[in-house]
């Protein structure tokens, strides 16, 4: 890759952010379309994330997709936000627009996407999503409308009423569950799908989110973490069908470098790059 004053910089602010393959998709995207466009990461601490969204301004970087743990704060710091980030209360994407910081979230979207893609309806499904932090508020926002019922647990259950309480705008058929639920095989038997959005899972000596013990041949597993993390491990020996979350990295990738150039995506060298560095 060639580097000179008239490369465009987009990157990606987490902490941490070692782990990210969002560089390689990208990369490989503009390299494919001959785009002077080169995607950095950038590891930001939480103190410092105010002046790491100001110097995006200074900088005169095009955009940056944000990660763990910033997603919810950094809405504070930007100028504008889409419709659906401002629901939300949640981004994903930044794009620096002539000085004007705008927030996106293209997160809920991606994952509708990469559930199309893997076959899998949820309409008329109960559906129990775990956790309620940035992520599960992208996927909620979608889930809600097209669910028959979404049943959303959180270890912080002040975290998941605050969530309950917001999605109910949209729809009633929400509502909050305890431990003993999750972990009670007559909640779980009556669930069509599980969705975890917390991180448990990326560390190998993590607890599983819930007692999977319970899970039955006909239901789904997502998992947000790109990897199969043990959870999705444990329901295919079941027979669950199973998605892990590189698909929903993959189009929420597209929909941002779509926002960044102006351009379509090419979705297959993003998918080559993504499955070459798991």
């Amino acid at each position: 890759m060639h580097i000179s004053g008239k490369t465009k910089i987009v990157g990606i602010f987490g902490y941490p952010i070692e782990h990210s393959l969002s560089p390689y998709m990208h990369n490989a995207a503009f390299k494919h379309l001959h785009l002077d466009f080169c995607y950095v990461p950038f590891l930001v601490n939480p103190e410092s994330l105010p002046d790491a969204v100001k110097a995006l301004k200074a900088l005169s970087i095009v955009g940056v997709n944000v990660t763990i743990p910033h997603k919810i704060k950094v809405v504070s710091f930007l100028d504008d936000l889409s419709e659906e980030a401002k629901f939300i209360g949640s981004v994903n994407t930044i794009i620096n627009s002539k000085g004007k910081l705008v927030g996106l979230n293209t997160d809920g979207k991606g994952f509708m996407s990469s559930l199309a893609e893997a076959g899998i309806n949820i309409s008329g499904k109960k559906i129990l999503l775990i956790g309620a932090g940035g992520a599960a508020r992208a996927v909620s926002y979608y889930l809600c409308k097209t669910a028959s019922h979404l049943f959303i647990y959180n270890r912080t259950a002040r975290r998941a009423e605050s969530l309950q309480a917001h999605l109910s705008q949209l729809n009633k058929n929400v509502s909050t569950v305890n431990e003993d639920s999750i972990n009670s095989g007559l909640f779980i038997r009556d669930i069509d799908m599980i969705v975890n959005s917390t991180p448990l899972g990326m560390k190998s000596d993590d607890p599983m989110p819930f007692n999977t013990t319970l899970l039955k041949a006909h239901q789904i597993v997502c998992d947000l973490i790109y990897a199969d993390t043990p959870l999705i491990k444990a329901a295919s020996k079941v027979g669950c069908k199973t998605l892990n979350g590189l698909g929903m990295l993959l189009w929420q990738g597209a929909l941002a470098f779509r926002e960044w150039t102006g351009l379509e995506p090419p979705i297959e060298i993003m998918r080559e790059a993504l499955s070459g560095k798991i």
